[in-house]
């Protein structure tokens, strides 16, 4: 075996040693022992910023020190020269250890809602078209569909987007959190001191984008570790808001760092905290660039927020990069909006081809008695939803350069209504069992759903201007009253004594009250969701049959107790029509 640092071979004659190279000797056996056994050590500095090996710091000051001290004498010179040089090397490789170990940023305050945004339910379904099993899952997830989110500013109540969370996309709040770590900064000055004089400053800046930072880590973990065990909507969810917070979190660390005491790492924590900016940054967007290939257009919610989450943050983000490093996140960035808006005008070509080609299953419910059907339902959310992104959608469709209406969110709705109502109108024959009343019933039920939901989703009535609500208020009165002459005309005839020259006026009659009554059997289980439109229909057929009840009644004295109705109960029973309960008293 070779001899020990420090101790001649036996029977080798050595040169007796200087001083200079007794204590390189003695620095050199502290450096080699690390050297040969890294990690073996609990390091200089423990968690807490407390020394844990004095001795080994002393080694690389004392390897420093004998480097700025000059040149040895001769004749071992070049000898202990090369010997130096590499305990330098050694010296500022501890320090760049040591730095990757220390603790500059605490996560613990953030802790709980890093825990929270892992463990929260995917929450309401945002897809365009939900299936029945999602629309479901939405209803019992709780709160009626009116809380985007991907945006947790806008409801802290949301059960995808919990408090703690929720809180972190306030700029505010970032005010009263302690990130840093001030003994770890004070470690940062030591190890910049020494490896400043190590003249070994290029590794150290290697090092700052492996620089562990548990503040944005540990929201990251969250993509990491869950992408593979989550739907891609709830990955995007996650990504939009892990965005957000990392976006104020770095503005937060750069603010409390500058405001810790100068020293010799101060030189460095520019660099510092731009590589550790520019990783997560890049991290983040590779996340994003995997989606720039999903193009359905059930996903177009979701991609609209990651893309607004991107576009938002980038501007504050690029504020921390300058000469190329900037022109570099800049770009990237650019190019993954750039993708991310080509899916997104494919993915609203398919919601339009969804509308425009949707069959109307004969075996709907709502439908089938005359109810709101739910491809309107789905379209109306599919505007709802969208109009949220209007200025967004805006400059993506724009951008396109489409001679089209199409251009704008305001083509795009127009298009779609128009759609969604020529798919009704032509496939009624599918829709409803017969093209009497029902179909005119089925048409006023749902161009009153739609001008409902457009008055009630903020900026879309504006959008469509108020020619457009006139002409559907129009056609809906048309509506109602072709259907009260469909379906309640006839019923009215049969007391129209010369035109049906049927004999006596009490046969009239009871022909008429069966008709009444089997007709009124079968409309009170008609659904008609809209109170005002309920109202309109049924003083509609009350103006139709009371005043005709009444002046036949008039015309014959003489029927005295066999009439079966009096004209309060014709308008009594008229008033509880289309509640959408079938006979058994259930709903349908």
């Amino acid at each position: 075996m070779g001899a020990s640092v420090g101790k001649p071979a036996f029977g080798v004659v050595v040169a007796p040693k200087t001083q200079a190279e007794e204590r390189l000797a003695l620095a050199e056996h502290a450096l080699l022992q690390w050297t040969r056994c890294p990690g073996a050590d609990s390091g200089i500095w423990g968690a807490d910023a407390s020394y844990t090996n004095r001795g080994l710091l002393a080694a690389v000051d004392e390897v420093l020190l004998l480097a700025a001290e000059g040149p040895f004498p001769l004749p071992a010179a070049a000898s202990a020269r090369r010997r130096l040089d590499s305990a330098v090397g050694a010296a500022a490789s501890r320090m760049v250890e040591e730095f990757l170990r220390v603790r500059v940023w605490n996560g613990s305050r953030l802790r709980g809602a890093v825990d929270r945004l892992s463990l929260a339910s995917t929450g309401l379904s945002l897809l365009v078209f939900p299936s029945a099993g999602e629309r479901a899952s939405s209803a019992s997830a709780g709160t009626g569909g009116d809380v985007d989110v991907s945006d947790g500013s806008r409801s802290r109540a949301s059960s995808s987007v919990p408090d703690e969370v929720a809180a972190l996309l306030d700029a505010e709040v970032w005010d009263d959190l302690d990130l840093i770590c001030s003994p770890g900064v004070s470690v940062l000055h030591e190890i910049a001191l020494r490896i400043f004089r190590a003249g070994h400053t290029e590794e150290l800046f290697r090092a700052f984008a492996n620089a562990p930072c548990d503040v944005l880590d540990s929201f990251l973990s969250i993509l990491r570790v869950e992408c593979s065990q989550r739907t891609t909507e709830a990955v995007i969810k996650r990504w939009t808001t892990v965005t957000k917070i990392i976006g104020k979190a770095i503005v937060a660390m750069r603010r409390q760092l500058y405001a810790q005491n100068p020293g010799a790492f101060d030189g460095f924590r520019d660099e510092y905290l731009l590589a550790i900016a520019e990783n997560r940054i890049l991290i983040l967007l590779d996340f994003a660039n995997g989606f720039t290939s999903i193009t359905s257009h059930e996903k177009l919610v979701y991609m609209l927020a990651m893309y607004e989450a991107l576009t938002d943050a980038a501007p504050s983000l690029l504020l921390l990069f300058s000469g190329a490093r900037k022109e570099f996140i800049s770009e990237r960035t650019q190019g993954i909006l750039t993708k991310l808006a080509g899916a997104m005008r494919v993915m609203v070509s398919g919601v339009m081809a969804k509308i425009q080609g949707e069959c109307l299953s004969p075996h709907t419910p709502s439908a089938a008695a005359g109810g709101v059907h739910q491809l309107a339902r789905d379209a109306m959310t599919c505007v709802e939803l969208l109009a949220r992104h209007r200025t967004t959608l805006d400059l993506i469709l724009a951008d396109a350069g489409a001679d089209d209406e199409r251009g704008s969110l305001a083509g795009v709705v127009s298009d779609l209504i128009a759609g969604l109502e020529r798919n009704l109108q032509g496939r009624l024959a599918v829709a409803c069992a017969d093209a009497g009343g029902s179909r005119h019933l089925f048409l006023a039920n749902n161009i009153s759903f739609v001008l409902s939901r457009v008055a009630d989703t903020e900026g879309v009535a504006s959008l469509l201007g108020g020619a457009w609500a006139a002409r559907r208020r129009s056609r809906i009165e048309q509506h109602v009253a072709s259907y009260s002459a469909s379906s309640w005309g006839p019923v009215v005839a049969l007391l129209d004594m010369p035109v049906c020259g049927r004999g006596k006026p009490a046969k009239i009659l009871a022909e008429f009250s069966a008709a009444f009554t089997r007709m009124r059997d079968s409309e009170v289980c008609r659904e008609v969701p809209d109170p005002v439109l309920r109202a309109v229909l049924r003083n509609a057929v009350s103006d139709m049959v009371v005043p005709a009840y009444c002046a036949f009644l008039q015309k014959q004295p003489k029927l005295g107790k066999s009439v079966r109705y009096t004209a309060d109960d014709l308008a009594d029973s008229l008033s509880e029509l289309f509640e959408g309960e079938a006979a058994d008293g259930r709903k349908i």
